[in-house]
């Protein structure tokens, strides 16, 4: 029976030790998942807004003056910059998400962060001829950055040598991509709005319930990344030979809706990197059943003797 517990151990440690380099590996294929998975999140946001406002909506876009579209495309690159740095950055932080993010990019290399650098120039450039806009797009920005990532139900415990923690790591991870994402589509559409070319009678609501309907159907028609919305907008009237009519009015709108999956599949470097992780998730659950039968034959073991120890003949 010793003999039996010392092979059971060593099994464990011999699986520990897999954990050990396993959880490396693990967080390095997501590090290098997140990094691709933020660039295609910035051209796809840029792509579904520059569809939606030339093909969806352009007599909108038009009517826009030069500096009102000068100041709109520049916070949708703020806004992609800044899901992009997040999302990065997820794979690395040792802290909470919930870490101020004007220090996160404090501590960016400036390489890391050309975007923003672009979008510092403009600002500079405009400055001398048109001092209120300037004041607008910093408003915009305090707004994004306030009220963008609230991450508290989403911080990510570092993995320990347990396929459970690990799973779990997984888990609060994949949720927090998915709250960048959703939160950047809605983040958009309010711009959008704000800026004239969605209309305001869009509440999120709705735009919610879309999301949720979306989710539980089936394959998505239409350009990427955008959402077709038709709502209901109270009665109309007409008259006939046949007397008055009254019906609801339907309006079609679109907005952003950014999809991860359909992320993945238009970059390749952000699908391969998603395919590793499937991988490395297969293997991740082999070696988690592999643990939970040594631990359970380890506990047997332990439980028998324990059971002798204890046993008294009267």
């Amino acid at each position: 029976m010793v003999g039996s517990r010392e092979r059971i151990e060593q099994d464990l440690a011999g699986l520990e030790e897999s954990l050990t380099a396993f959880n490396l590996e693990f967080r390095s294929t997501y590090e290098s998942y997140l990094t691709a998975l933020g660039q295609a999140v910035r051209q796809q946001l840029v792509l579904a807004s520059y569809h939606l406002c030339t093909q969806v909506m352009p007599d909108a876009f038009l009517k826009l003056s030069f500096n009102e579209r000068q100041k709109m495309q520049h916070s949708v690159r703020l806004l992609a910059a800044i899901s992009q740095e997040k999302l990065r950055s997820l794979g690395t932080q040792e802290e909470d998400l919930e870490e101020d993010l004007e220090e996160d990019l404090e501590e960016d290399d400036d390489d890391e962060i050309e975007e923003y650098d672009e979008m510092a120039e403009y600002e500079n450039r405009q400055e001398d001829d048109n001092i209120d806009d300037n004041r607008d797009i910093e408003e915009q920005e305090d707004s994004i950055i306030n009220y963008q990532f609230p991450a508290k139900n989403h911080e990510l415990p570092l993995p320990t040598n347990s396929p459970e923690t690990l799973a779990r790591w997984q888990r609060n991870l994949e949720k927090a991509i998915f709250n960048i994402i959703k939160l950047l589509s809605r983040d958009t559409n309010r711009l959008l709005q704000q800026s004239g070319i969605l209309p305001n009678q869009l509440p999120e609501q709705i735009l919610e319930a879309a999301y949720q309907a979306e989710s539980s159907g089936e394959s998505v028609a239409g350009p990427p990344n955008l959402l077709n919305i038709i709502i209901e907008t109270g009665t109309s009237s007409k008259s006939g030979k046949l007397g008055e009519t009254r019906g609801n009015t339907a309006i079609q709108i679109t907005a952003i809706k950014l999809r991860l999956s359909e992320i993945e599949f238009a970059d390749a470097a952000t699908s391969a990197a998603r395919q590793q992780i499937r991988n490395l998730s297969a293997r991740l659950n082999a070696l988690g059943r592999d643990y939970q039968k040594k631990q359970r034959e380890l506990a047997v073991v332990q439980a028998e003797s324990a059971w002798r120890s204890s046993w008294l003949e009267n």
